[in-house]
Parts: C-alpha cells; structure tokens; sequence
C-alpha cells in the first residue's frame, strides 16, 4: 500500500559525530568525508559530486539547482558554467552563495555558505580541455538559459561548430569558465536515531582566520 507524504519515514543509524574528533578545518573533514564516498563504488547514475547551488539577486529572489563539484582548493570548492547563464548574472549581481551537499547512504549533509569568485583563466582553459568534445561544443553553442527559437537551433549550432573545428581543438569560449566558493560557514549534519542528529557548524568572519566550532540542536 502506498503510504501518505506524511507517513515517509527512516530511521538514521549510521553513525555520531564527537566534537574532539572533529578537525580545526572545515575542509579538512569535508575530504575525509569525500573520500569516503569515493572509496565506495555506486551505481553509474549516482553522482557523489552532485551539489545544489543556491543564488539570489538584488530584488531578493532566489534559485538553487543541481551543478556538479569539479575541484577543491584549501580554500574553496570549483565548478564551472556559462558566465552568462541565469546563475552566471545572478552571480555577478550578488556574490554571496550557498552549497548544500546530500549523501543518504551514509545519512551526512553538508551546508556551506561563502563567497563566489571567478577562478583564474588558466583554471578554466586547462578543465576546459579535459572536458570529452561533445561536452566542450555544447558548451560554446548553448546559449544557456536564453529561450531556444526552435527545437533545432541547437543541433544545427553544434554541427556548424563540429565542421568549423574538425581536426582542431575547440578553444574554451569567453563567457564560459570556472568559479570558486569560498566559505565562511560550513555546517556537517550526521543523521541519528529519533531524529537526534548531530550537527556541528564552523564559522569565522572576515576579520579573522580561524575557525569557531559549534554543536546545534537538531
């Protein structure tokens, strides 16, 4: 029988976080806690890197989707997009993001808040060219969030661009490369039973380099 929204439930008992095991870098535990998730093998369709991005705009509205992390630097987390798509301008109207990160087999999330900024052309060129070539021509044909005249409009673009570059690499278009989220909020959530989760927050302002460590109530 198919239960009601209401009745949709399980119960978390993976696992606890202890404060005095917890690193002084949020980072430092954000990789422990990939790495664990990149030791296991999953099925094809399950992207451990898959990540909501949320921005928001001068008028005060506010938009999350599904973006993937492509790289981690000691002081921030990379991916890349189209500097002209709808998070792209919203982006660059107001800076401040968040990142939320969802693993329930191991009943974990995580959620970051910080500042974006655009990572150096070099970044961007060099995962550009890493990218498979039918991910590089999408890249320069779509003109991502605009409204497609016809069905087709991107399928002929991407041909013309396919013959103008046969033989050659395709070179990173300007308006598409990477950004940067640097936090100053990162907060690890461990599922529990009874809905007790554990949930520590690690904070710092922008006078200061280190890190504050505390427990909330879930």
């Amino acid at each position: 029988m198919q239960l009601s929204i209401q009745d949709l439930r399980r119960n978390y008992t993976y696992g606890g976080l202890i404060r005095n095991e917890l690193p002084l870098e949020p980072m430092h535990l954000f990789q422990q806690w990939f790495s664990l998730l990149q030791s296991i093998e999953f099925p094809e369709w399950f992207e451990v890197n898959a990540m909501t991005l949320s921005t928001s705009d001068p008028e005060g509205g506010s938009c999350s989707r599904i973006v993937l992390l492509k790289g981690m630097e000691s002081d921030g987390f990379l991916f890349f997009t189209n500097y002209n798509s709808a998070k792209g301008r919203e982006m660059a109207m107001e800076p401040k993001v968040a990142l939320h990160f969802f693993w329930p087999m191991f009943d974990r999330q995580v959620r970051i808040e910080g500042l974006v900024v655009k990572t150096s052309p070099a970044i961007s060129d060099e995962y550009f060219a890493s990218r498979p070539r039918s991910s590089q021509l999408g890249a320069c044909a779509s003109p991502q969030s605009q409204i497609l005249l016809d069905d087709l409009q991107l399928d002929i673009a991407i041909q013309e661009l396919d013959n103008k570059y046969a033989g050659q690499p395709i070179p990173r278009p300007d308006n598409w490369g990477g950004y940067k989220v640097i936090p100053h909020l990162m907060e690890f959530w461990q599922g529990k039973p009874s809905r007790l989760h554990d949930r520590f927050r690690y904070e710092r302002t922008a006078s200061t380099e280190a890190w504050s460590l505390h427990r909330l109530a879930p």
